[in-house]
């Protein structure tokens, strides 16, 4: 039995919707710092942009780069299990921040 015209359509335009699904579901943003969440915990971009005397915890060194939470994907941006579902910036820093092991 040889599949008709009309199958192949139909195959194609569902294996054609779930490769586009897929890979937007792979496409992530970046953590904006203007967002609630990073807003709470002090997020930013640049760690050279913290302030002091607002986040005392903050110490030079700390980069989300070498956070326990964080999991690069990039050179410049990764993961952040505090940030589910969008990238922060390596050289960036929030109040989670946890010395990597």
């Amino acid at each position: 039995m040889q599949p008709s015209r009309r199958q192949f359509m139909i195959y194609t335009t569902a294996g054609l919707a779930s490769l586009t699904m897929a890979s937007q579901a792979q496409a992530q943003a970046m953590l904006g710092e203007a967002e609630p969440t990073a807003v709470a915990l002090g997020y930013k971009a640049d760690a050279k942009t913290v302030e002091k005397a607002k986040f005392p915890k903050f110490a030079d060194g700390q980069l989300c780069s070498n956070c326990q939470l964080y999991a690069s994907k990039s050179a410049d941006a990764g993961t952040c299990t505090i940030f589910p579902g969008k990238l922060v910036a390596g050289p960036g820093w929030c109040n989670a921040y946890i010395k990597k092991a």
